[in-house]
């Protein structure tokens, strides 16, 4: 028994941009696009936050 002979596996992507689709039932293709509408709606909220606190830095070192 090799300990160390195992690559570690990754574990399986949902989804991954670019690829191939037509293998893909119309439920799978569904599950997929709320997926990705969930991850969007994660890096917007992301986004915002970011973009708050940029604004909140500037009105802090903008003050002279």
């Amino acid at each position: 028994m090799a300990i160390f002979d195992e690559e570690p596996k990754k574990p399986a992507s949902r989804h991954e941009i670019g690829q191939d689709l037509s293998l893909l039932s119309a439920s799978e293709l569904s599950e997929r696009i709320g997926l990705l509408r969930d991850e969007i709606a994660r890096l917007e909220a992301e986004l915002k936050a970011k973009g708050a606190t940029k604004s909140a830095a500037e009105a802090l070192f903008s003050r002279r």
